[in-house]
């Protein structure tokens, strides 16, 4: 081979993601490799449950009342499984959570066989999954660190993005075949099945009891975990790096959510009915594997709060992209600007607007990868930075965060749709995040100049 041919791929290469974490760390390889298969079965899992529910009731009120069930148990999941990862050894708070998510799905399985037709055991059940979910995702948030040096942790967050990517892409997708083919009992066995291998990665891990705060008095467990709350407010009041990451999601998340007016954008605006609200849904989890996929030269960004900011006003530009799609396309349809959702619409379709929903899903993967790309940072900082003996409950606020900012997202975006325009949410806040990443720029100049090779908090 030619040297122009090797230096090409070797620059190829250098654009993939980044798989050192894998070689280096044999306990961090297979604790991803059993979160990879796992992922695929929960994604399954939430679209089986409601199918199921719909199903069972004919309600789509019904049907998001799963998530409404399952909200306030992750939130509260999100703080107690930080304190108890700071407290417990966490390849056991890891492990015990694992069990209880594996019987509340093997619990689901049972029932829907034994055709239960009552919604509330599918709720509470659900329900008891994601804060179980929840508990065991911080604790492996805070085991990454211990496993990996701080300079692979972008490799890392990457390589979690390409799982949550592909879990996302092809579960639902495997879910909807398995219930037209098999039905839903068996969709649910089969995230049973593929749940066990999240035992194998967990199994192997050493003992990885978490570093006592310095100079702080050995405490009864109870009394740590009823002070935990105070000492993660007081460690954020003096850690302005790890906030700002929590901060500027919250910003995305909150004007950035137009998915809520994807189910009437294919009815009314860019047609194809529910096959298009597949296609926009997919879109953006297909941007989420690429970037990931490609990510090798993230690696080697310093000033990563910058970075955050620039990825966010990314995603910002890529909402509002989707927000004038429909726009235009709403225009030349005769829809006038400012025209409320109607409450009845229903999914009477228009025909299928082929280049502006093409141009749709072009801006709603943009979203996509501008989101993974700044959680890779995000998550980098909130785990180099942290320290060992606070890391647990700061990632319990990062998933209250990503847990609870959609859904405050969905009820604006409701909202704005309802007594404004179909387009409103996206382009609207677009703009807002555009403007306030651009004003951060300027102004939070710590969190700009934050350097991954000094990581503080």
């Amino acid at each position: 081979m030619s040297t122009p041919e090797r230096g090409e791929k070797r620059g190829i290469r250098r654009l993939l993601v980044d798989t050192t974490p894998l070689r280096v760390s044999p306990a961090f390889a297979r604790l991803w490799i059993g979160n990879s298969i796992s992922q695929i079965g929960s994604q399954m899992t939430i679209i089986a449950v409601g199918l199921h529910i719909y199903n069972l009731t004919g309600s789509t009120l019904a049907v998001s009342l799963v998530a409404l069930w399952a909200l306030g148990p992750m939130v509260l999941a999100g703080f107690v499984g930080g304190a108890l990862s700071d407290i417990f050894d966490r390849r056991k708070v890891a492990l015990v959570t694992s069990i209880i998510a594996w019987l509340s799905i093997g619990t689901m399985t049972a029932i829907a066989f034994l055709g239960v037709s009552a919604t509330w055991p599918y709720y509470a059940l659900a329900a008891l999954n994601a804060a179980s979910a929840t508990i065991m995702g911080t604790a492996r948030g805070a085991i990454y660190p211990r496993l990996l040096s701080p300079q692979l942790l972008p490799a890392a967050a990457a390589l979690n993005g390409i799982t949550m990517g592909t879990a996302i892409t092809v579960g639902p997708a495997l879910a909807g075949v398995l219930v037209a083919i098999v039905g839903v009992p068996w969709t649910f066995l089969v995230d049973v099945v593929l749940f066990t291998a999240g035992f194998f990665g967990i199994l192997g891990l050493p003992q990885i009891r978490p570093t006592r705060e310095p100079g702080a008095e050995a405490q009864h467990p109870l009394r740590a975990a009823l002070s935990s709350a105070g000492e993660s407010l007081r460690f954020l009041r003096h850690a302005p790096n790890v906030r700002a990451t929590f901060i500027w999601d919250i910003i995305a998340m909150t004007f950035g959510q137009p998915r809520v007016v994807f189910p009437a954008a294919g009815a009314l605006v860019l047609g194809g009915g529910a096959v298009t609200v597949g296609a926009l849904t997919a879109a953006f989890a297909i941007g989420s594997l690429l970037s990931s996929l490609f990510s090798g030269p993230l690696g080697a960004v310093r000033r990563q709060g910058r970075a955050v900011t620039l990825a966010i006003a990314s995603y910002g530009v890529a909402t509002l992209a989707f927000g004038l799609v429909l726009l235009v396309t709403g225009l030349f349809a005769g829809i006038p600007a400012f025209s409320p959702l109607p409450t009845d619409s229903g999914l009477a379709e228009v025909a299928p607007v082929l280049p502006a929903i093409v141009l749709g899903c072009i801006a709603l993967a943009w979203a996509g990868a501008s989101d993974n790309v700044s959680s890779v940072f995000r998550t980098t900082i909130l785990q180099s930075a942290a320290p060992d003996h606070v890391i647990g409950r700061m990632q319990g606020i990062f998933y209250v965060v990503v847990a609870g900012g959609p859904r405050v997202g969905d009820l604006i975006a409701g909202v704005a749709a309802t007594a404004l325009a179909i387009w409103a949410p996206a382009l609207l806040g677009g703009l807002v995040i555009v403007g306030v990443m651009l004003i951060l720029l300027r102004t939070a100049r710590s969190f700009q100049q934050y350097d991954g090779r000094n990581p503080q908090p």
